[in-house]
């Protein structure tokens, strides 16, 4: 079986799907039938190795053809107009709820709307009114503030744009002992982003940190220093290897970097 990898929209995730019998290239536009329907997504990669886990292998219905691409075009010129009727439904219907993004379908046959909220909403009537609009099956999608960030973007902490909205294709498990781990301040304002969740890249930074630490002491860690005597670990910079000490014997402070306490 023939696998290539699709994506859908810039720095998303990327599925799996056979193209037996037809001939891709990379960046080529395809149809394909996902849970969501009908989607235009392109070719990012050809002859891949599947995971085992992974499972079923949906088949790619076509190349994109000039209909195809007029059918996208339209959907999204009318994704504006649907994204305004969505804000107006939501307050009309006094509706505690973030409309994030609105999507039509290839086939113009759904209507999947993203919208973030901290507790349950009941979107029922939201639906019944949307669905008088557009004459078409609407589906609610509750994402988690990290998805929306990447969905509406902006600028991190650093001035940079954000992680998420950038080059990361997926959200990875992030743990305040990986911000302990690289002696970060845990002041929410200094370590969170934009979405109110820790900062992506701590996850990324940590394998780094953890590397580095393997052959350094710790703050507090009583060390020998030879010909000077035992030495407590006041501070230590994991990136540069620079350490503060106090030697035990006489109170005195002593600057060193570890790689001339290593010689």
């Amino acid at each position: 079986m023939q696998v290539c990898m699709v994506q859908f929209k810039k720095n998303s995730r990327r599925y799996f799907f056979s193209h037996d019998g037809i001939e891709l290239k990379e960046k080529d536009f395809v149809v394909v039938e996902t849970i969501r329907g009908l989607e235009l997504g392109s070719v990012c990669k050809i002859d891949c190795q599947v995971p085992e886990e992974f499972p079923e292998i949906k088949p790619i219905l076509r190349i994109a053809n000039d209909k195809d691409f007029f059918d996208y075009k339209r959907n999204e010129e009318m994704k504006k107009e649907a994204f305004s009727d969505c804000k107006k439904l939501a307050i009309k219907n006094e509706l505690d709820m973030k409309i994030v993004d609105v999507e039509f379908t290839l086939d113009h046959q759904k209507l999947h709307v993203s919208y973030e909220a901290s507790n349950r909403v009941d979107f029922r009537q939201f639906v019944k009114d949307l669905a008088e609009i557009y004459h078409i099956r609407i589906e609610m999608r509750q994402i988690s503030s990290r998805e929306s960030s990447k969905v509406l973007g902006g600028l991190g902490p650093c001035g940079l744009v954000m992680c998420c909205n950038s080059f990361l294709n997926d959200f990875d498990n992030i743990t305040i002992k990986m911000a302990k781990n690289q002696n970060l301040s845990l002041n929410p304002q200094k370590i969170n982003g934009a979405c109110g969740k820790l900062l992506c890249c701590i996850r990324y930074e940590n394998d780094v940190y953890t590397f580095l630490k393997e052959n350094l002491p710790d703050a507090g860690d009583v060390i020998d220093i030879p010909e000077k005597g035992k030495a407590k670990v006041l501070s230590i910079n994991v990136l540069t290897g620079d350490m503060r000490l106090k030697m035990l014997e006489d109170e005195s402070f002593l600057n060193i970097n570890i790689k001339d306490f290593t010689k």
